[in-house]
């Protein structure tokens, strides 16, 4: 049997060699180990900016965990990715040429990340037969599909391996049918400890980081770039992590900054940091964020809705806060953006205090975001989403639920409709007036058609 592990990030990647090493991811009927063949993928827009999984120094040691890398691109050529999306007729074709390009013999499984687009979505309709294993990329984890995937896709999808970083609620991709493998976050930790070489943590100056100073880590997000605010406000936000980040009273900040993000946020946060006493300093190497905060002893971990945040709290224990969460829940649109989930987790997680810190409200509120974003995919949920939101206070609704979608399901805290907005509301697509104007004149047509048989015509 061959594994085949198609994975675009190194989150993605350290989860999967996780669930290896600890014997998560074996043949499911015999328990045997497999022929592992690594498929790096960029998913970046602009591949030629960033140094893919396949490529990473740090990630060596990952990578070594497989019998063979092969890159898709090397097969796809000037063919970006996320844009491979063949004719459903050349499939049997494709099969045939990557099976002998991979050296594919006998049975196989997909591990993917992102199965709802290419090229993930692509190579699950490529091998018919495979099963199919969904490799966890952080808190988008927790969120429902975002599309139908074909029955001859979704019933192969076997189960769901992620790093259990928010220990006691479940991922809801592939829910209910696939079943959950969590990876526990110490072996998840250690597998993140091995991308780190060692090497001097320096600023941009050269001046040493990891000295012992009372430091507190501050991740930039670029969330302007997805329109949830505007440049003005983000730089706004960046001095407001500076502030959470004031209440663990460290000597210095270290600033992350996001890759693509502007020079401007490192100089707010800069004048922040400076405005209250304490030392700036820039980290831009390649360490991950989570094996940062370990190397500096932070003391706290500061950002909006990253990723890394629920991660240095499960594996290393270290206090994590964030800015602008509630802010951003009311801008997020559509309502089923993929990015609510981690926003909600991160949210719950970092309030003080928190009515949702504990795993089995969490967990249950994640369930009803979850159906809220996603009822037809999730409608397995909506009995405990209806059980949530009638307990929940009128402010706690309205903090993660938006008024109109309570009333679009009807779910309990939803205004009462009158007679108008009864008829008006959509059930499905269509307005019940204009349900009832298409009723009408398919019926005229019914009577139409008969009276013209009665006169012979």
């Amino acid at each position: 049997m061959t594994q085949i592990f198609a994975l675009h990030s190194a989150y993605g990647l350290a989860t999967a060699v996780a669930a290896i090493d600890e014997g998560l991811l074996g043949d499911g009927e015999t328990g045997a180990s497999a022929d592992r063949l690594l498929v790096p993928v960029v998913s970046s827009r602009v591949p030629e900016t960033v140094v893919g999984i396949g490529a990473d120094s740090a990630l060596a040691p990952l990578r070594a965990r497989f019998d063979r890398v092969d890159e898709l691109e090397a097969l796809l050529g000037p063919l970006h990715p996320s844009g491979w999306e063949p004719d459903a007729a050349d499939l049997p074709l494709l099969e045939r040429l990557f099976r002998r390009a991979w050296h594919l013999d006998g049975e196989i499984e997909l591990c993917v990340q992102s199965p709802q687009v290419a090229p993930a979505r692509t190579l699950m309709s490529l091998f018919p037969s495979a099963r199919i294993t969904i490799i966890g990329d952080g808190l988008m984890t927790y969120a429902p599909m975002r599309v139908a995937l074909p029955h001859t896709v979704a019933a192969r999808i076997a189960r769901v391996v992620h790093a259990d970083v928010v220990p006691g609620v479940a991922p809801l991709v592939a829910s209910p049918t696939a079943s959950v493998v969590p990876v526990p976050a110490t072996a998840f930790g250690r597998v993140l400890a091995e991308t780190d070489d060692g090497a001097p943590l320096v600023d941009g100056t050269g001046r040493p980081l990891d000295d012992g100073t009372s430091t507190v880590l501050v991740l930039g997000q670029y969330l302007a770039a997805l329109g949830l605010v505007s440049a003005r406000e983000e730089v706004a936000l960046q001095r407001d992590l500076v502030d959470r980040a004031l209440a663990w009273r460290p000597d210095r900040i270290v600033f992350k900054p996001h890759p693509a993000a502007p020079p401007l946020h490192t100089g707010a946060v800069r004048e922040r940091a400076l405005a209250g006493g304490m030392e700036f300093a820039e980290y831009r190497g390649t360490l991950a964020a989570e094996v940062l905060a370990h190397r500096l002893g932070a003391r706290g971990v500061v950002a909006a809705f990253s990723t890394a945040l629920p991660t240095v709290r499960a594996v290393h224990g270290i206090p994590i806060g964030s800015v602008g969460t509630a802010t951003l829940l009311r801008r997020l649109t559509p309502f089923e953006n993929s990015n609510r989930l981690p926003l909600t987790v991160v949210d719950a997680l970092t309030r003080e205090p928190s009515p949702h810190a504990d795993p089995d409200r969490l967990a249950a509120l994640v369930d009803a975001v979850g159906y809220a974003m996603q009822p037809r995919l999730a409608g397995h949920l909506r009995e405990r989403a209806s059980a949530l939101l009638a307990a929940l206070p009128v402010e706690e609704r309205e903090r993660y639920f938006s008024v109109e979608r309570l009333r679009d399901l009807g779910l309990p805290g939803a205004p009462v409709e009158g007679p108008v907005r009864r008829m008006l509301r959509s059930t499905g697509g269509t307005g019940r007036v204009e349900q009832l104007r298409l009723t009408a004149a398919g019926a005229r047509r019914r009577a139409g058609r008969v009276w013209r048989v009665m006169r012979g015509r």
